[in-house]
C-alpha cells in the first residue's frame, strides 16, 4: 500500500509524525516503521485515549501491541474531560523518555499543537460547559466573531463549542489566545512529518469495510457495556459509531440504519480531516494513495 522505498527515506534515529484520514492505514505504517527501525508508537488520536473504546476507536489490537512498544492508548477514563491541552501534557514526558517517538493519529489539532504550539487557555468552568451543552450549534456560531469563524472548522460542533466556551469564559477570543502560543514540543523540522493523502475512491470502501469488521469483532457489545452510563455530552461519546449503535440499542433505529449512519459519519469525518491536512500540513511529506492501489 505504501511506497516500497518509504522506509529508506526515513532516518532511523529521527522522530516520525504520521497523520491521515480515518481508515487510511496510519497505524499499520507506524508499526512497520517501529518494527524495521525501532521506536515507540505514540497515540495522537483523540478517541483512542479512552478506556471504553478498543474496537470502536480502531485501537491497535493486542497482537500489534506485542510487536512494538505503544503508549497513550486507553489510558483515560471514559467519563474524564480530555482535550488537546491534556494530550500535550501527557505526551511531553513520553518525548523526553523516548529516543525515537513515532507519533500517529488522525486528530489534526493534536499534531498541529505538537508541532506549532498551543495557547495556554484556562480550563472551561463547569457552569460554562453546561451552558454551552444546552445551546444550539448555530447559536454559538452566530456569537463568534468573524476572525474566529474564518479560522475554525465551522462544520465541526466540537470546534465551535470550544471557541464559544473560550470567549464566554475568558472574555477573549480563541484567536487572541492562539496569538500568544508557547513554543512547540516537537517542531516539524526536528522530525519526519508524513501525511497520508488518500484518494476518496480508495478510502470510501475501506471505511465501510472497517466498520463492518468492527461489528464482527464486537463493537455492539462494547457500546452495550456503556448503555447504563451513556452521556452524549462527554468527549468519549464522540466516537463515530457510538451514538448510532446506542440509538439502535435504545430501540430508536434498526441496525442497518445505525450502520449506514455510522459509515456516512466516518466519510464526513474523513472529508474534514483531508481538508484540515491540506490546509494546515502543506509542508508535511505527502504519501499519496489512489484508487488503483491495493
Amino acid at each position: 500500500m505504501f511506497p516500497p522505498d518509504l522506509l529508506s527515506r526515513i532516518a532511523p534515529e529521527t522522530p516520525v509524525l504520521i497523520a491521515g484520514p480515518t481508515a487510511s492505514g496510519k497505524s499499520a505504517l507506524a508499526l512497520e516503521i517501529a518494527e524495521h527501525q525501532g521506536g515507540v508508537i505514540v497515540n495522537a488520536d483523540a478517541l483512542q485515549v479512552f478506556d471504553c473504546w478498543t474496537i470502536l476507536s480502531a485501537r491497535p489490537p493486542a497482537e500489534d501491541l506485542a510487536r512494538a512498544p505503544h503508549t497513550l492508548y486507553g489510558h483515560v477514563p471514559w467519563d474524564a474531560p480530555y482535550s488537546t491541552g491534556h494530550w500535550l501534557r501527557d505526551v511531553a514526558p513520553v518525548l523526553h523518555a523516548s529516543d525515537r517517538p513515532i507519533i500517529v493519529g488522525g486528530t489534526g489539532l493534536n499534531l498541529t499543537a505538537l508541532t506549532e504550539g498551543l495557547a495556554d487557555i484556562p480550563a472551561t468552568p463547569p457552569e460554562i460547559r453546561a451552558e454551552a451543552d444546552a445551546l444550539p450549534h448555530d447559536h454559538m456560531l452566530d456569537e463568534l466573531d468573524d476572525k474566529t469563524r474564518a479560522r475554525i472548522d465551522t462544520a465541526n460542533p466540537a470546534r465551535v463549542q470550544r471557541a464559544w466556551e473560550v470567549w464566554r469564559a475568558t472574555g477573549r477570543t480563541i484567536t487572541d489566545w492562539q496569538a500568544s502560543t508557547r513554543p512547540p514540543l516537537l517542531p516539524c523540522e526536528t522530525a519526519v512529518p508524513i501525511v497520508i493523502d488518500a484518494d476518496k475512491d480508495w478510502l470510501t470502501p475501506r471505511i465501510a469495510h472497517r466498520f463492518d469488521d468492527m461489528l464482527d469483532k464486537g463493537a455492539l457489545d462494547e457500546v452495550r457495556a456503556m448503555q447504563d452510563r451513556w452521556d452524549p455530552t462527554l468527549p468519549s461519546a464522540k466516537a463515530i459509531g457510538a451514538p448510532e449503535l446506542m440509538a439502535f440499542l435504545n430501540g430508536q433505529i434498526d441496525l442497518a440504519t445505525a450502520r449506514e449512519r455510522a459509515i456516512i459519519a466516518s466519510r464526513q469525518y474523513a472529508k474534514r480531516q483531508r481538508t484540515w491536512f491540506r490546509a494546515r500540513m502543506k509542508n508535511w511529506h505527502a504519501v499519496r494513495i489512489s484508487g488503483n492501489q491495493p
